[in-house]
C-alpha cells in the first residue's frame, strides 16, 4: 500500500475529485503565483447577493430592537439591553460549532450550500416572530418572547453566514481574484445596509407605527432576505471547490487551531478591534446629531455618509489593492478612518458641512476596512490547509465571526459606559434633555476619539502579518515538501 501525499480538489464547475500534483506545493505555487480567473461575472454576482441578507440582518435589529422594546413594549431599558445582548454572546459559541459542521459536511452540494440553505429557510421566520409578541403577554414575558426569537434569528443567521464567508477560500485558489470576489460583496453588502437602514423606518411609520408597523416591516424585510439567500444558494451552485474542508468543530477546537496560525491571529486580531470601533461609532451616530449636530433627523445622513462610499470607490480600492498589496491597502483605510474620525472632535465648533466631509472620508476609510480583511482571511486559511493538509475554512470563519459578533456588544456597551462616566442624562418622550458640558465631551470622546484609539491600537497587532502572494507561495511550497502536508495512505487499486 504505497504512501503519497495527496490533496482533494475538484475540477472547476463540476465538483468531481480528481488527484492534484503529487507534489502540491508545486501545484499551489503555480496557482498562487498567477492570476487566471475560473469564475465568470454570474458567479461573483451569484455569491453577492447573499450579502444583501448580511447586510439587512446586521443592520435593523441593531438600528430597531432596542427601540422596539422600549418604546412599542414597554420594557425597562436594561432588561431591553439583556435581551438583545445574550444572543451575540451565545453567536461566540455557536458560530465555531456551524464552522466545523459545515466542515465536515459532504454532499453533491458541496459542503457549504446546505447549510446556507437551512439558515435562509429559518432566518425569515423568526425575524419575523422577534417583532410579533402576542398581545396578552406581560411586558417581561415580551422581553422573553423577542430575546428568544432573536436567539433562534442569529443561530439561523450563523448557519447562512458562516459557511458562506468560507466559500472565498475554497472557489479560487488566486491570490488577486479573492479580493475581486470580497469587493463584489462588499458592494452587495453595503446596498443592503443602506437599503435596510433607510426604508425599515420608513416601512414601520407607513404602517401605522406601534406593534402593526413594526409586523409589516418585519414580513417585508423577512421577503427580502429569504429571495437574497436563496438567489446565493442558486447563484453559487457552478462555483468551482477547490477542496474538500474536513475537521471538527468547537470555540476550544477552533482557538487551538488559530494558535499555530499566526497570520489569522494577527489578522483576527485587527479585525475585531476595528469591529469594537465601527460598532462605538455607529452607536454614538444618533447622540452625536442629536446633541452636537443640534438636529436629531441628521442621524440618517451621517449612517449613509459612513456606508454609501463604498459602493463608489470599493472597485478603486480592490484595484489599488492588486496594485500595493492587500496589507498595505488595510493599513492606508484604516489610518484615513482613525483620521477622519479624530478630526470629528472638533465637530462642535466647525460648520456641518466639514462634519458630513469628514464622515464620508470615514466612509471611504471604512469600505477598505471591510474588503481587506475578508480578502486576506482566505489567504490565511490557504496557509491553515498547506500546513495541516486539511481545510477548516468553516471551522476558522465561525471564529472570525464570533470575534465579530462579540466585538459588536461590546463597542455600544463601552458608549454607553463613556457616556454614564461623562454625566450624560438619558430621556422619556421626545423632548430633548440640556446636557452638560461634561456630557458633551463624553458624546465627542465616544464619536471620535474611542474609535480612532481603537483603529490605530489594531495595527499594532496587524504589524507581523506578511502572508504577501510571494510568502503564501512560500508557505505552500514548503508544505509541498515534507514540512506541512502528512501524508495519507492511498488504497491499492
Amino acid at each position: 500500500m504505497p504512501v503519497v501525499r495527496e490533496r482533494h480538489l475538484s475540477l472547476p464547475g463540476t465538483g468531481a475529485p480528481f488527484a492534484a500534483d503529487p507534489v502540491p506545493g508545486r501545484a499551489r505555487m503555480r496557482d498562487v503565483a498567477t492570476t487566471t480567473r475560473r469564475l465568470g461575472r454570474g458567479t461573483y454576482v451569484g455569491y453577492a447577493l447573499g450579502s444583501l441578507a448580511t447586510g439587512t440582518f446586521g443592520t435593523v435589529p441593531g438600528l430597531l430592537l432596542l427601540y422596539f422594546l422600549t418604546d412599542t413594549l414597554g420594557v425597562a431599558a436594561g432588561v431591553a439591553g439583556v435581551t438583545v445582548l445574550i444572543p451575540k454572546l451565545w453567536d461566540v459559541v455557536w458560530n465555531p460549532l456551524v464552522g466545523g459542521w459545515s466542515d465536515r459536511t459532504h454532499t453533491r452540494w458541496g459542503a457549504r450550500r446546505p447549510w446556507m440553505l437551512a439558515g435562509a429557510l429559518i432566518l425569515p421566520v423568526f425575524f419575523v416572530a422577534m417583532f410579533a409578541a402576542p398581545l396578552g403577554l406581560s411586558t417581561g414575558a415580551a422581553a422573553v418572547w423577542t430575546g428568544v426569537a432573536f436567539l433562534v434569528a442569529a443561530a439561523a443567521y450563523a448557519l447562512f453566514q458562516v459557511p458562506y464567508v468560507s466559500m472565498p477560500a475554497e472557489m479560487t485558489d488566486d491570490y488577486q481574484e479573492r479580493t475581486t470576489i470580497v469587493s463584489f460583496r462588499i458592494v452587495a453588502l453595503t446596498i443592503g445596509i443602506l437599503a435596510a437602514g433607510a426604508l425599515a423606518p420608513v416601512l414601520v411609520d407607513s404602517a401605522g407605527g406601534g406593534r402593526g408597523g413594526y409586523l409589516v416591516m418585519a414580513v417585508a424585510i423577512a421577503v427580502f432576505m429569504l429571495v437574497s439567500m436563496l438567489a446565493t444558494v442558486v447563484g453559487t451552485r457552478k462555483a468551482p471547490r477547490t477542496t474538500r474542508p474536513t475537521g471538527a468543530g468547537s470555540l476550544l477546537t477552533a482557538v487551538r487551531v488559530a494558535r499555530k496560525n499566526p497570520w489569522f491571529l494577527r489578522l483576527w486580531g485587527t479585525f475585531i478591534v476595528q469591529a469594537l470601533a465601527t460598532a462605538a461609532t455607529l452607536a454614538a451616530i444618533p447622540y452625536f446629531a442629536t446633541y452636537i449636530l443640534d438636529n436629531e433627523k441628521s442621524t440618517t445622513l451621517l449612517f449613509a455618509g459612513l456606508v454609501a462610499p463604498a459602493i463608489v470607490v470599493m472597485p478603486l480600492w480592490a484595484r489599488y489593492g492588486h496594485r500595493a498589496g492587500k496589507k498595505r491597502a488595510y493599513v492606508v483605510a484604516s489610518l484615513l478612518y482613525a483620521a477622519a474620525s479624530l478630526g470629528m472632535v472638533l465637530g462642535r465648533v466647525v460648520p456641518t458641512g466639514v462634519v458630513l466631509a469628514l464622515v464620508v472620508l470615514a466612509g471611504v476609510g471604512y469600505s477598505g476596512m471591510q474588503l481587506f480583511p475578508l480578502a486576506m482571511l482566505p489567504d490565511t486559511v490557504e496557509a491553515d490547509e498547506a500546513r495541516a493538509g486539511v481545510r477548516r475554512s468553516g471551522l476558522l470563519t465561525g471564529l472570525w465571526t464570533a470575534g465579530e459578533t462579540a466585538a459588536f456588544a461590546v463597542g455600544p456597551a463601552l458608549v454607553g459606559l463613556l457616556l454614564a462616566v461623562f454625566g450624560f442624562v438619558s430621556r422619556e418622550g421626545t423632548d430633548v434633555v440640556d446636557q452638560s458640558s461634561s456630557a458633551v465631551t463624553g458624546i465627542l470622546l465616544a464619536f471620535s476619539v474611542l474609535p480612532a484609539v481603537a483603529m490605530l491600537l489594531s495595527l499594532l497587532a496587524l504589524r507581523g502579518y506578511d502572508l504577501s502572494a510571494e510568502r503564501l507561495a512560500a508557505v505552500v511550497e514548503e508544505a509541498g515538501t515534507g514540512t506541512g502536508i502528512a501524508p495519507v495512505e492511498q488504497a491499492d487499486r
